[in-house]
């Protein structure tokens, strides 16, 4: 028997079964919706880490690495770790704080607005069925792929696999199935590039090999592949898309429902800050050495078509079988615990911010996984009658939370002035703004400049509003209430040594950092100088260097930011 279908078959086994025996656990709505409020730093960095790294990082994003655009994905990592620092800091421990079971409640409560958290529920609902139909196509690729079975039957198998888990186990089984995921894709993604290096000539020859690589002529240097035969004619172009992607996916990161409901799962807001850093360095990790690998890969075969199969053609080719089957087994995981989050979230928004009915606990139990079946019946019929399309229409459905919810989320907690009414319409404008701009850039003749990017737009129509609409009104005094008792910090966080616990983790990221720079100094920017003759121009500054101090940089000045701020804060209070 094929070794990667025996692999699929024991992945979800173990995957209903881990289900099954947490499902036997729900007793409540805060165990179904929010894990019992009491998951530690670890569940929520995994599941912060595992619902991110969905199919579309396995398969979208490798694949524009191995494409030669793994440089701009580096750079666009820089804002995703950014937005965890923040997302956490300025929005995330607040948000706990509320004690909400979901994020549209939050808002709902915090502008005294039934209109507003039934708008949120419906973004949710339209954002992640889009994102869901992505992850289905991935995982059923891959499942397809490795064990040669019909691709819609692979639909359907995967389909019926995450929503039977998501409808019986809730959000414990959702983050418990997340940690189990990241623990195995990342130990097997540092194990996995062992053997590409070595495939590849060994780590000096097989990066000079890409820095003179003609086939895709500056696949490793700071702007990756650009020219006629790339989407960014120029350096500048490619620079800006990625600088623009990185602050939208940062802000994706910092407020959007399936990042930030997380938060609601944690024992405290300590967790919620530590697992906020935990999580930033796991991408800043993770993504170094994932979209590297896929660019090496180049060096043992150029020529995987499509590039979103890379991992799967490595898997297969490359890697030992056990360790291939891990790998699969890892990208499979990855892709069904996102699943399962975005399935989980839509039926919670559905059934809590938008239908009304009887508040009776067990009803509104039975009703949130009736809706979960219908929208999962609607998720796996899309599935089957549209074409896939799994790395853009990845990025378009994540970018519309940062423009329809960025603005409304921090100022709920940081601004005294924002109105309900701001608030609803900027959510509104923002949201149809993206949209907007998005069908104009697919339909127009004229293609948009990089500046332009449907992200910014729609996220500047959303604070234009917000401010305009807030300067015709007043908040409510409620509103205005529930906003102060947000920043009033339960007495029990004071405890100096879970302080000092919490101080680890931005020490850690300064440490990575510093090691960080070092490596990518001395292994990438100056052997890659010396590869392409820079070195002999008597500088060896560049945009490699440039690259390689700015990663670095990122994670020190984060840490330190963070570490600033807690210490600060606590002091402040207390």
């Amino acid at each position: 028997m094929n070794i990667f279908l025996v692999a699929v078959i024991i992945s979800m086994i173990l995957y209903l079964g881990i289900g099954w025996h947490v499902g036997r656990r729900v007793k409540n709505l805060d165990d179904y919706y929010v894990a019992g409020r009491n998951a530690p730093t670890l569940l929520i960095v995994g599941t912060l880490v595992a619902s991110f790294m969905s199919t579309n990082a396995f398969l979208g994003e490798l694949g524009m690495s191995y494409a030669g655009h793994a440089p701009l994905i580096i750079i666009m990592t820089m804002g995703n770790c950014l937005g965890y620092l923040f997302g956490a800091l300025y929005f995330g421990r607040y948000l706990r704080r509320s004690q909400s079971i979901t994020v549209p409640e939050f808002f709902g409560r915090r502008y005294q607005s039934r209109r507003l958290q039934a708008l949120a529920g419906f973004t949710i609902i339209f954002g992640l069925t889009c994102y869901l139909l992505a992850v289905t196509w991935g995982i059923a690729l891959v499942v397809s792929e490795v064990t040669q079975l019909p691709y819609h039957a692979c639909i359907c198998l995967v389909w019926l696999g995450y929503t039977s888990f998501t409808l019986y186990s809730g959000s414990k089984g959702v983050i418990i199935t997340d940690t189990l995921m990241f623990v195995l894709f990342t130990v097997v993604a540092l194990m996995a590039l062992y053997f590409i290096i070595e495939s590849g000539g060994g780590w000096n020859a097989g990066l000079q090999s890409l820095a003179r690589y003609e086939m895709k002529p500056g696949i490793i240097s700071w702007h990756g592949l650009v020219g006629d035969n790339s989407n960014w004619k120029t350096p500048a172009e490619a620079l800006i898309w990625a600088l623009i992607l990185g602050c939208a996916w940062g802000v994706v990161v910092a407020v959007s429902p399936w990042q930030t409901s997380r938060y609601l799962m944690a024992r405290d807001e300590h967790v919620v800050i530590r697992s906020g850093c935990g999580a930033c360095i796991a991408m800043f990790v993770l993504y170094l050495i994932n979209n590297y690998s896929a660019a090496a890969v180049n060096l043992i075969n150029p020529e995987i078509n499509p590039s979103e199969s890379v991992v799967i053609w490595l898997s297969i080719n490359v890697l030992p079988p056990i360790l291939g089957s891990l790998l699969i087994c890892g990208i499979l995981s990855a892709g069904l615990s996102s699943a399962s989050t975005f399935l989980s979230l839509i039926g919670f928004s559905a059934s809590n911010d938008i239908f009304i009915y009887d508040s009776n606990p067990q009803k509104k139990l039975l009703v949130t996984r009736y809706t979960m079946v219908v929208f999962g019946l609607i998720v796996i019929t899309l599935c089957l009658l549209l074409p896939s399309n799994i790395f853009w229409i990845t990025y378009f459905a994540g970018p519309v939370f940062a423009s329809s919810w960025g603005a409304v989320a921090f100022m709920s907690v940081w601004s005294k002035s924002i109105t309900e009414a701001a608030a609803f319409w900027g959510m509104i404008s923002g949201f149809c703004g993206n949209i907007a701009a998005n069908i104009f850039s697919l339909t127009a003749d004229v293609s948009l400049p990089v500046y332009m990017d449907p992200i910014l737009v729609g996220s500047l129509i959303s604070l234009v509003t917000i401010l305009m609409i807030s300067r015709l009104g007043t908040p409510k005094k409620e509103s205005l209430t529930f906003r102060e008792k947000l920043h009033e910090m339960p007495t029990t966080l004071a405890d100096k040594k879970e302080i000092a616990r919490t101080l680890i983790w931005p020490k850690a990221m300064i440490m990575i950092g510093i090691a960080t720079m070092i490596l990518l100094i001395s292994f990438y920017a100056l052997p890659y100088r010396e590869a392409t003759g820079g070195l002999n121009s008597g500088s060896p500054i560049g945009g490699e260097m440039i690259l390689a101090i700015s990663y670095g940089l990122v994670m020190i000045t984060g840490g330190g930011f963070v570490f600033w701020q807690v210490k600060k804060y606590f002091q402040e209070q207390y």
